[in-house]
């Protein structure tokens, strides 16, 4: 009798925003300490930046939930913006707004009706390609914090979260080789252990050093060639999570093995 066919399925993770999951770190010490003083925000406007997959979002979200924050993702804006409906309000990516006038009328809203409002972007507002001078001048008057590059206790305790998430077995020496040598990025650690688990439950067994090394060398390709062309499509720099230990259904489909008789 012939042996059972195996099927990985893929199962998306949904992300979560809970505090309790929040990695916490001396990376984004500063970052808290801003969103836990709102009242001394300069026109009460604070813009929290850093690159992808570095904590922005997830902090968002816990800000939002202890201020019962209106929650707009940026990508929404367009034409006239209806006024805020809460006392605070959050732009996420807002430095990906497709609409510049939109986002400029809702700033001049929350000004207006003495909201809250936190922005999210992966700069800067001085380095945003921002085209209208009022826009730019209402940003750059805006408090801004940046979430600093992980250190190692951010990315082991994010790592060892990732796969205990997925219920895969790292040990202490393959989580060792593999922060030795994947990006030092969330989205980096994120994505290995999304094609660890994948790979391993197709094999049927643990991970392994081997297994390890061929998913950290095609990851760094990946990077490498992201790097030299901009404009590829990397899919290490195009999470939203951050922090948080699921992936999104774009980068990260978990597997299932599923028997079935042919």
């Amino acid at each position: 009798m012939p042996e059972p066919r195996q099927f990985i399925l893929p199962f998306s993770h949904q992300p979560h925003f809970a505090a309790e999951d929040f990695v916490a770190s001396a990376s984004n010490e500063q970052a808290r300490a801003w969103l836990a003083r709102p009242q001394s925000w300069p026109y009460g406007r604070l813009v929290l930046s850093g690159p992808a997959g570095c904590g922005k979002t997830h902090l968002l979200h816990m800000w939002s939930a202890q201020h019962h924050a209106e929650i707009r993702p940026a990508q929404t804006l367009r034409g006239m913006p209806a006024p805020p409906q809460a006392a605070a309000l959050a732009i996420d990516d807002a430095d990906e707004a497709p609409d510049e006038a939109s986002l400029f009328h809702l700033l001049n809203l929350a000004a207006e009706s003495g909201t809250l409002l936190l922005l999210t972007a992966r700069a800067a507002p001085a380095l945003w390609h921002i085209r209208l001078p009022d826009l730019a001048s209402r940003l750059r008057a805006s408090a801004h914090v940046a979430i600093a590059p992980a250190d190692d206790e951010l990315l082991r305790t994010l790592l060892a979260r990732l796969a205990s998430d997925r219920q895969l077995i790292i040990s202490p020496a393959l989580a060792d080789f593999m922060l030795l040598r994947l990006p030092r990025t969330s989205a980096s650690l994120r994505e290995a252990v999304a094609r660890l688990d994948r790979a391993a439950m197709a094999l049927g067994g643990r991970p392994t050093r081997a297994l390890a090394a061929g998913i950290i060398a095609e990851i760094t390709s990946d990077c490498a060639e992201h790097i030299a062309n901009p404009g590829s499509n990397c899919q290490l720099d195009d999470n939203p999570m951050i922090f948080d230990p699921r992936l999104p259904a774009s980068l990260n489909a978990s597997t299932k093995t599923v028997r079935s008789h042919p």
